[in-house]
């Protein structure tokens, strides 16, 4: 038996994780021809409507909207189903602000759906059992790349007579059933902020199903100004500023010649990963359910501590000494343990599940630049502490 690193053995993990560059001349051709056109408004030049085709149809949808960040795409695509004062949308506990911000500018109210306890994705018995008079949106989140569970949640939106708003902003090109995820609803929100999977900076989009909720989001994202013909200024309501640039969309376009090998890297790895801890006791992988397709923004697995032998802490830290690069869970608590939350009712022990998912998991990093090494070598720290903390 190995003696770990932490009390003085020698590290499973011997080489720096891969880096590699995220821009190059592509990004900067792009930009060029966007400074040439002498406007970087998104509406009169070409870069924002050759992003829009591009990514409509690498999605196999008819319409892309675009907006100024993720956040500002899933509050268009709120506003776009319809989310007004006094309604309720459900979502899940485990999540960026992101999903919750264009929930309360437009008045209505959070309610969080428990999670799978192994997927970390919202459970559909917990979100039918959510379901009230209010609920007007199911918002579901693909966390970290890993689909949703799609046919049951559009069942329960169809018996209920619910939109779908997919949060895809951790989940480029993962698949549900052969399906993108992103397709599967009603309308679908993405990132480019600059910690997802491609990254103009920031920056964000809309798929759509129908002309009519294109117009509609482009509006809502552009001051509710009537681009489209008419009386331009004839503003039925008030709605924000979300442009997105002629320069974010110059970098997104470059960015999206990568998307498919950066997804393909990340799900190689992310699967590796879990086909080498598959087996440990008291270790539960990420898990993606057969048949689906995971592009793994990041990558957690679970500490079971009786089973284990170890506090997922004490595994942590003797992962972390063997050189792996980890911390714990996604986010500190579950969204309504923050305090904005808590003035307004929220508290522990509204999703036990999800609770108990941040208190017992391991996130750990993906990147397109990881090697067959990294991936080999950090199976071989989490093995090499599984087994020593056994033997204790």
């Amino acid at each position: 038996m190995e003696t770990l690193a932490l009390l003085g053995g020698p590290k499973a993990k011997t080489v720096p994780y891969g880096t590699g560059k995220r821009f190059g001349v592509e990004e900067l051709e792009h930009l060029k021809e966007a400074l040439e056109q002498n406007t970087l408004f998104y509406w009169n030049g070409k870069k924002t409507k050759q992003f829009r085709e591009k990514f409509a149809a690498m999605y196999g949808m008819p319409f892309c909207s675009t907006a100024s960040s993720g956040t500002a795409a899933i509050h268009t695509a709120l506003a776009v189903a319809g989310v007004a004062p006094g309604d309720e949308v459900i979502t899940s506990p485990i999540t960026d602000m992101g999903s919750i911000i264009g929930i309360a500018l437009q008045g209505a109210v959070p309610v969080f759906a428990d999670v799978d306890p192994n997927t970390y994705n919202m459970a559909s018995a917990s979100i039918e059992a959510r379901i009230s008079k209010k609920t007007k949106v199911i918002e579901v989140v693909h966390l970290a790349g890993n689909p949703a569970d799609m046919d049951s949640i559009n069942a329960i939106a169809q018996k209920y007579g619910l939109k779908v708003v997919e949060d895809c902003a951790q989940s480029y090109l993962s698949y549900y059933k052969g399906k993108l995820a992103g397709t599967l609803g009603d309308i679908s929100a993405f990132s480019l902020n600059d910690f997802k999977h491609i990254s103009a900076g920031d920056g964000g989009m809309c798929l759509l199903s129908t002309e009519e909720d294109y117009i509609r989001a482009t509006r809502f994202a552009d001051k509710n100004y009537n681009r489209f013909g008419g009386n331009m200024r004839d503003v039925p309501f008030v709605a924000p500023n979300y442009r997105i640039t002629e320069l974010q969309s110059a970098v997104g376009l470059a960015q999206l010649e990568r998307l498919e090998g950066i997804c393909q890297k990340r799900g190689h790895y992310g699967d590796g990963l879990s086909a080498g801890i598959k087996d440990l006791p008291g270790i539960a992988a990420h898990k993606v359910e057969e048949g689906n397709k995971s592009s793994y923004w990041f990558y957690m697995f679970r500490v079971d501590a009786q089973a284990a032998g170890v506090s997922r802490d004490k595994f942590l830290e003797a992962l972390i000494a063997e050189g792996v690069l980890g911390q714990p869970g996604y986010i500190p608590c579950c969204v309504y343990e923050y305090e904005a939350f808590r003035k307004h009712g929220y508290g522990k022990g509204s999703c036990p599940v999800a609770e108990k998912v941040l208190e017992t998991a391991i996130r750990l990093p993906v990147s397109e630049f990881y090697t067959e090494r990294d991936m080999q070598e950090t199976v071989a720290a989490i093995r090499k502490v599984s087994a020593y903390v056994k033997e204790r």
